[in-house]
């Protein structure tokens, strides 16, 4: 493991020179690092490269953490991991991702993954997003993650792509039985000539069946964002969608969430808001002595936090 991938993993991960509990180690499209424990296997995938991470039933308290690095230009790394989690475990998984070029060759990590979430269990999941290097290679990132959540289990996704991204294009399709919740919350921000696409999509099934989407972002310098979802109802359920930005100078940002009933008992709502910092929010903090520079800095993090 190299001296880039450790600093990325401290940035994307909690890694302090080790991982606690099962661990799988991606640098530059191979493994480097992996233990399974007692309750968590991880195996290399036969088909196609990847990880198929199985999490015994009636697992608690345990983390499992897959993050990938690339570390230079001219790698197009490709990864399908697959998720089963068994009934009634309770446990958090990191999905961490670094890209870092020095360069003008491109760095960019593609990572395919699939939940398969048995009834009564719970994960946590946990993803940072970061580019990093002084190169002029494009730096992406464009995860596409697929959910089944079974009955009355509950998937929380907490993603954040917290800057050095030059292009990503995230896509998330969810199905969501009886009783099961999905929550997630997307943290973005874009800078200079960055792009960054969302896309969701979640069908809610089953009786009881939620989801709850907020996605918060900033937009800055001549950065383009766009957010779409789509909350398909086809049980009584209950959905919800929120889009907030803020933009700054010449970027600009999309947002289109939709909402499809098909049942009279589906209740779905979304909102969608963007706009620039209140200057009386700016003016507030300069009269506690920061200057409108570092007024605004708090006022980013607070919002993304």
């Amino acid at each position: 493991m190299n001296e880039i991938t450790k600093s990325l993993l401290e940035l994307v991960s909690d890694w302090k020179g080790s991982f606690k509990g099962a661990y799988n180690i991606r640098e530059d499209g191979a493994c480097a690092g992996r233990m399974s424990s007692e309750n968590i296997r991880i195996e290399t995938k036969k088909d196609m490269p990847g990880l198929d991470i199985r999490i015994l039933p009636g697992t608690k308290g345990e983390t499992v953490s897959i993050p990938a690095c690339v570390t230079h230009g001219n790698v197009d790394d490709l990864v399908y991991n697959d998720f089963y989690v068994g009934e009634g475990a309770d446990v958090v998984i990191m999905a961490g991702c670094g890209v870092h070029t020095e360069n003008g060759e491109p760095a960019r990590h593609n990572g395919i993954h699939r939940f398969f979430l048995a009834s009564g269990s719970h994960v946590k999941y946990i993803e940072k997003h970061i580019g990093t290097g002084k190169g002029i290679g494009i730096r992406s990132i464009d995860p596409v993650t697929e959910v089944y959540l079974a009955a009355d289990s509950v998937l929380e996704m907490d993603t954040a792509q917290i800057g050095g991204v030059d292009h990503t294009l995230r896509k998330t399709k969810a199905v969501v039985e009886k009783g099961a919740k999905l929550f997630i919350r997307e943290r973005i921000l874009t800078e200079k000539e960055q792009d960054a696409e969302t896309e969701f999509q979640v069908e809610l099934n089953g009786d009881g069946a939620g989801a709850d989407i907020v996605s918060r972002s900033v937009a800055r310098g001549n950065s383009r964002q766009s957010y779409t979802s789509t909350i398909i109802g086809n049980a009584p359920c209950t959905g919800h969608s929120e889009c907030d930005a803020i933009i700054d100078g010449a970027a600009i940002v999309d947002a289109a969430p939709k909402l499809c009933a098909h049942h009279c008992d589906a209740a779905l709502i979304h909102e969608a808001a963007i706009g620039k910092i209140a200057g009386e929010q700016i003016l507030k903090l300069r009269t506690l002595g920061l200057s409108e520079q570092e007024a605004e800095a708090k006022i980013i993090e607070g919002f993304l936090s």
